[in-house]
């Protein structure tokens, strides 16, 4: 008799988890938790107003960048892995996704992308470690649809999601001249104007660049030994720049480094199924780099030290390896980068962090929790 009870019980449980498991993922949203603050007056974006895109669209792109309830279990956010008070990037080596896994990379800042590529009409910029994407409008959604990450199944649940969120109404209707219909499409280029007016420009070097503001004489010494000495700039060129752009999608922002003489991540090799091209990933934004640890794309290096050691004489040898790094006998080079001149670059690296941009209302979570 017992045993009849208990396998009853069983089956009844197995049909209730069999029905909710099989519902729409944009059916179980649960009551919000979160309660949105905006300002009456929408915050200005510099940027978006020079591109063509209005404060109301980036506003929305804020709230989406921000709403936990984009990922399938309410728990994840674009933001969880884009962390304002880091420069946009995260602080561990790899992010945590919706069910707690680990990602297989390390978060990339998102700062100082080219607006020219918002739209995804022509052109393109590189985008992830690997240059997958090429423009914001097609990638802001790959995050939210990753089985890691956020969960979601596809870009009509994303959609639902968003229509089922009772804020989102007034919101789509003044970014959209009155339209306030949701679609996937109109959440992507929402999360693209917001991500593509997060810019960084105020930064010491901006200042010392734009005559307000001098170099001490530490940070002048590691100007000039990363730009002569060891020709850092080589590689960080447009990145560096007054505009921070990031650079487009060009063979040469593609690099092996010599991180490893054997490729567990293949990197760009795994995009354009090249041998040639294994072991190369994206040249990153150097902006705000004293507060984007860990650092390369497996967060292998905790601290900016660790990452001149490694240029210092931990270059591993292999076929891809960038001829800038390599010497007259065609191996790794030994820049034996003295510990004084490790600490005058790092202090040349942090005149590069703009505390205004990461405290920056404009770019802040809309939202309370409850």
């Amino acid at each position: 008799m017992k045993t009849k009870i208990f396998l009853s019980v069983v089956l009844v449980a197995v049909t209730v988890i069999g029905f909710y498991s099989c519902k729409k993922q944009s059916d179980v949203v649960e009551a919000s938790h979160l309660t949105l603050r905006l300002p009456e007056v929408p915050y200005s974006y510099n940027a978006g107003n020079f591109t063509g895109e209005s404060d109301d669209l980036i506003t929305l792109g804020r709230v989406l960048f921000y709403d936990t309830h984009l990922s399938v279990n309410n728990a994840i956010s674009c933001a969880s892995c884009h962390k304002q008070i880091v420069g946009f990037s995260d602080n561990t080596a790899f992010s945590r996704g919706f069910e707690n896994k680990l990602t297989a990379r390390n978060s990339i800042p998102i700062q100082n992308l080219t607006p020219l590529f918002f739209s995804g009409d022509s052109g393109g910029t590189s985008l992830f470690w690997d240059g997958r994407q090429r423009f914001l409008s097609s990638m802001v959604l790959k995050p939210i649809t990753n089985h890691v990450e956020m969960g979601m199944n596809d870009d009509n649940a994303i959609a639902e999601r968003v229509r089922n969120a009772p804020y989102y109404t007034d919101l789509f209707s003044k970014a959209f001249n009155g339209q306030s219909d949701v679609t996937s499409t109109k959440i992507a280029g929402a999360l693209a104007a917001f991500v593509g007016n997060i810019r960084t420009s105020n930064s010491k070097f901006d200042q010392v660049q734009n005559g307000q503001a001098s170099f001490s004489p530490l940070e002048s010494e590691g100007r000039s030994l990363f730009f002569e000495k060891y020709n850092c700039g080589s590689c960080h060129h447009s990145v560096i720049s007054p505009d921070g752009y990031g650079s487009t999608f060009n063979p040469a922002s593609f690099i092996n480094i010599g991180l490893d003489q054997n490729y567990s991540d293949r990197g760009l090799g795994a995009i354009t199924h090249s041998p040639s091209d294994d072991g190369k990933f994206k040249v990153p934004s150097l902006r705000n780099v004293a507060i984007t640890a860990p650092y390369m794309h497996d967060g292998r290096f905790a601290t900016l030290n660790d990452v001149l050691d490694h240029y210092s004489h931990g270059i591993a040898n292999s076929a891809n390896l960038d001829q800038r790094l390599k010497g007259a006998d065609n191996l790794p080079i030994q820049m034996n980068i003295s510990e004084q001149e490790k600490t005058a670059i790092v202090a040349f690296l942090g005149t590069l962090t703009d505390y205004s941009m990461v405290h920056d209302p404009r770019f802040s979570s809309p939202f309370i929790s409850q």
